[in-house]
Formats: structure tokens, C-alpha cells, sequence
């Protein structure tokens, strides 16, 4: 008898090689926000560590759905999201400037947040829906063109334009998935670059001012660019193998804001150089490629948009995040998954695990929760 045939088979079906890889980014994410608070565990390292077992132990009941239960709460999780999203313009929380949250009592929701997955979901299960004789007709585009613009169009209005990209990227990379013809994105791409002086005019004087600085840092080191100026030398003084744990000076005398979210991979790669930006990136490469796995082996519609979809949107927030702080990309708020402070983020993150857990779960034993 095999040793691992004694194996409860809920556990025996877990992909333990991705969950403990996960959990070695988390514990090294506690590391840099443990080194960013200046040695204390009190505050964002507490915090996070209890949102990662609270999250983990929802992805693992999620990973236990099966997929006609994911289509089943795909729209209305869908449809309940949008109407948070219209809930937060009016009885949303203001902070820095934007009006981004609901205030839940125990948590602080960010509706944006669970729309980057529910907009995978959701595009996935119509073109579930669509019969395949319809994928190329007018009744294929418009309804998923909407599902996409309309949350959208909320999230630019908060102002968040880095989340209502993610969103749209991540629900056309699901449309183009799908089967939709190549024609109707290039053709999709060229109407955005026409129509990229009206957009210029509706933004906001520090979305011009982020654009403007990201095509020209040096302009304004001290003042707009110093967030990139200062997280270029924090990167760059790193080396290959950092300054050492509790070393980074750019984080510890606070030259480099926001060092503990959106610019927290700069933080890390002071103290760990280049090699813990290498653990980093290749760690996330190795669950991106198994998540796409998923979608190659799916013997079903949705199964196959949903994980190529998540699989995607993962590499969205892991790649933008890097572009971002190495001033490949405007600073648009993007944080880096499983390492950056932040609860909604890290359980948004943590349910696409949990999906993709499922199923992965489905396409292997074949679904034995059906």
C-alpha cells in the first residue's frame, strides 16, 4: 500500500508544491515589511500575517468548489461588485484624496480590488453562455464591451486609473481568449491612441503629472519624480546581493514613500539585491505557468477563460507593480502581490488561488465535488 494512499483526499489533491511556494513569498514579504517598520512586528507585519491565514483559509474552502459552482456566483458576484463600486461614490471612505473604500466595520473593502477577478468570471461565463456559431457576430462584443467599460469608467472616476486598466486588460485579454477576431483589438487599440488627447483632458492634474514625470523623472527629482528618483537608487544600490537584512538605508531614513506598498519591491531590493528580485520574479513566473497549465488541460469553455484569465491578471499585478517602481511605467498604485501591506489586495489575490485551485482540482481528478 502506498504511503500516500493513508492521505485524506481533499489534501492529497492540493497543489502543495505552489501553496508552499506561496507561502515562502509571503514569509519573505514579512521579512521586508518586518525590516520597512524598523524591526517591529506590530503593525503591517501583524497585520498581514493575519490577513494571509484568514484569506488562505478562504482559498482553500474556494478550492474546493466545483466549477458549476463558480458559474453559478460568476455574474451575480459580478452584478453585487458594480453595485459596491456605485455604493463607494456615495458612501465611500476619502483617503489621500480618493474615494476608493467601504467601511465594513471589521474591514475595509476595496470593491475595485475584487472586480480585477470578478471581471475574468464574468466575461468568462458569458462567452460560456454564447453558443460558438456567435463568437464573431455584434451580439459577441457589445455586452462584454459593457461588462468591462461601465465598472470601469466608475473606478476612473474615484480616481484609480491604475485598477480600472487591470480591469480592462484583464477583461479583453479574456474576450480576446474567447476567440474574438485579432482585427477588432487592433482596431480597438487605434480608436484609444485617436482618442488619447480627449482622455488627457479628462484626467486629473496628478495623472497628467504622473505621465509627464514617468516620460521625464529628472524633470522635478524633489518634487513629482522623487517617488521614482528615490526608488531608482534604492534598486540600484542593492547590487546583486543587497546591503543586508535591516541594512536599506533609502527605507529606514524614509527617503522612499510608500515603501511598505506600492514601492515595497524597492525596499526589498536594497537589502537583498538582485537575487531576492530574481527569487521574487521566478517565483511568481513558476504559479503564472502553472496557472496557465490549468487553462491548456481544461476540457471546458469557462474553465479554460477563467484560469488563462487569472493566470494573466496575476502577471498584470506582478509585472506593472515592477515596471512601476523601476520607472518603466507611470505610477498608477499597482501593489506587488503577496509582498505588498494591504488586506484587500492580498485576498484578491488569494481567492484567484483559490480558483485555480479548483480548477485544477477539476481538470486532473475530474471534479470530484460535482
Amino acid at each position: 500500500m502506498s504511503m500516500f494512499s493513508v492521505v485524506p483526499q481533499p489534501l492529497a489533491e492540493m497543489p502543495w508544491k505552489i501553496l508552499l511556494l506561496v507561502l515562502a513569498l509571503l514569509c519573505f514579504g514579512l521579512l521586508v515589511l518586518f525590516s520597512a517598520a524598523g524591526g517591529s512586528v506590530h503593525g503591517w507585519v501583524e497585520s498581514q500575517g493575519m490577513h494571509f491565514v484568514v484569506f488562505f483559509i478562504g482559498a482553500m474552502a474556494i478550492s474546493r468548489a466545483s466549477e458549476h459552482q463558480l458559474k453559478q456566483i460568476a455574474l451575480p458576484g459580478f452584478a453585487l461588485i458594480v453595485l459596491m463600486l456605485l455604493g463607494v461614490e456615495v458612501l465611500g471612505a476619502v483617503s489621500k484624496g480618493s474615494r476608493r473604500w467601504l467601511e465594513l466595520g471589521i474591514i475595509r473593502l476595496q470593491p475595485s480590488e475584487l472586480l480585477k477577478l470578478f471581471i475574468v468570471l464574468a466575461v468568462a461565463r458569458f462567452y460560456d453562455l454564447l453558443p460558438a456559431g456567435e463568437i464573431r457576430r455584434w451580439g459577441a462584443i457589445w455586452p462584454a464591451a459593457l461588462m468591462i467599460g461601465f465598472p470601469a469608467a466608475i473606478i476612473m472616476l474615484q480616481p484609480d486609473l491604475g485598477t480600472a486598466l487591470m480591469v480592462v486588460a484583464g477583461g479583453m485579454v479574456t474576450m480576446f481568449l474567447a476567440g474574438l477576431p485579432l482585427r477588432l483589438f487592433i482596431g480597438g487599440a487605434v480608436a484609444l491612441a485617436a482618442a488619447t488627447p480627449v482622455a488627457w483632458h479628462f484626467m486629473h492634474d496628478y495623472q497628467r503629472e504622473r505621465v509627464a514625470i514617468f516620460l521625464n523623472p529628472e524633470s522635478d527629482p524633489l518634487g513629482a519624480g522623487y517617488h521614482i528618483t528615490q526608488s531608482k537608487i534604492a534598486i540600484g544600490s542593492g547590487g546583486i546581493f543587497g546591503k543586508g537584512f535591516m541594512h536599506g538605508s533609502q527605507s529606514h531614513l524614509e527617503y522612499l514613500p510608500e515603501g511598505h506598498t506600492d514601492f515595497v519591491f524597492a525596499t526589498m531590493a536594497e537589502e537583498w539585491g538582485l537575487a531576492g528580485g530574481v527569487f521574487i520574479i521566478l517565483s511568481f513566473f513558476v504559479i503564472i505557468r502553472w496557472g496557465f497549465g490549468i487553462a491548456d488541460r481544461a476540457q471546458t469553455r469557462f474553465a479554460r477563460l477563467t484560469a488563462a484569465g487569472l493566470s494573466t491578471t496575476l502577471f498584470f499585478y506582478m509585472s506593472i507593480n515592477l515596471m512601476m517602481v523601476m520607472g518603466l511605467a507611470p505610477v498608477v498604485g499597482i501593489p506587488l502581490p503577496l509582498i505588498s501591506f494591504g488586506g484587500t489586495a492580498m485576498m484578491t489575490v488569494l481567492i484567484m488561488l483559490g480558483i485555480l485551485m479548483a480548477l485544477d482540482r477539476e481538470t486532473k481528478y475530474g471534479g470530484s465535488l460535482k
